[in-house]
């Protein structure tokens, strides 16, 4: 059965991979509209905000990863929500393959996408000057975090793919992902902020895995930002998975 599973996975994970690369524009997409950002914050915000001895695109470049994967997973609900009404899924329905590998195939699709994309923007960070003295275990480490994050927001999209009654409703889930880094310590630093502002900022999601990346690669102590961050990713991926699911055998059904 696990052989079975991984097997259709794979080929259907093939299928959807074939559609990224033919329209590239997708990828471009998500990631220029991140180094955009970099590059307007570096060079017009980043010298009107104090962030101490760290340089600005140090700083800030933790939340610009963050963006780029809030940006990209907008795509998958747009595939997801395409093959739906294109009938695709009746047509798996009738074939002897894994229902789950449908889905599964659309999660990967967007974790390889994603990742290119963060390769990318954080190419264009070193060239603006990023630099970071971490070694490979915590250099694994963010990347660990970051495909957790993915994965959690991606089972996230795969909700409004299978459930928005338009194509931009199967999008437009993504703008409030995108926005939260800015009410977070992605860009300043949340001491500056008002109370009631400070307050959501400190205990909303971001702050904790956008403080952990930063020290990551600054090589300071994580302390118990890491295992916040962790309990968020874990806890989001495993309701937004289950969530999906009961949307996916309804929708089937």
């Amino acid at each position: 059965m696990a052989t079975h599973f991984l097997g259709d996975t794979a080929v259907l994970t093939g299928r959807t991979m074939r559609h990224v690369t033919r329209s590239l524009d997708t990828i471009i997409t998500t990631t220029i509209t991140p180094i955009a950002m970099m590059l307007l914050f570096v060079y017009v915000f980043g010298g009107a905000i104090d962030t101490g001895t760290v340089s600005y695109v140090d700083y800030m470049l933790p939340g610009i990863l963050l963006i780029t994967i809030a940006s990209g997973i907008s795509y998958t609900a747009f595939r997801l929500f395409t093959d739906m009404q294109g009938g695709i899924f009746e047509r798996f329905q009738s074939m002897p393959i894994a229902r789950s590998g449908v889905l599964w195939a659309h999660v990967l699709t967007s974790l390889a996408a994603n990742v290119i994309s963060l390769v990318f923007v954080v190419g264009v960070a070193l060239l603006m000057g990023f630099r970071s003295g971490a070694g490979v275990p915590a250099w694994l480490a963010v990347a660990g975090i970051l495909i957790l994050f993915t994965l959690a927001l991606t089972w996230i999209a795969v909700i409004p793919g299978l459930t928005a009654k338009s194509v931009d409703g199967a999008s437009a889930f993504s703008y409030p992902l995108i926005f939260l880094p800015f009410v977070s310590s992605a860009f300043v630093p949340t001491g500056t902020m008002p109370g009631p502002v400070r307050a959501f900022a400190e205990h909303q999601p971001v702050t904790s895995i956008v403080n952990t990346i930063r020290d990551l690669f600054t090589q300071q102590p994580v302390g118990t930002d890491i295992w916040t961050a962790l309990a968020w990713c874990g806890g989001i991926l495993i309701v937004a998975y289950v969530l999906a699911n009961i949307a996916y055998r309804r929708r089937i059904s």
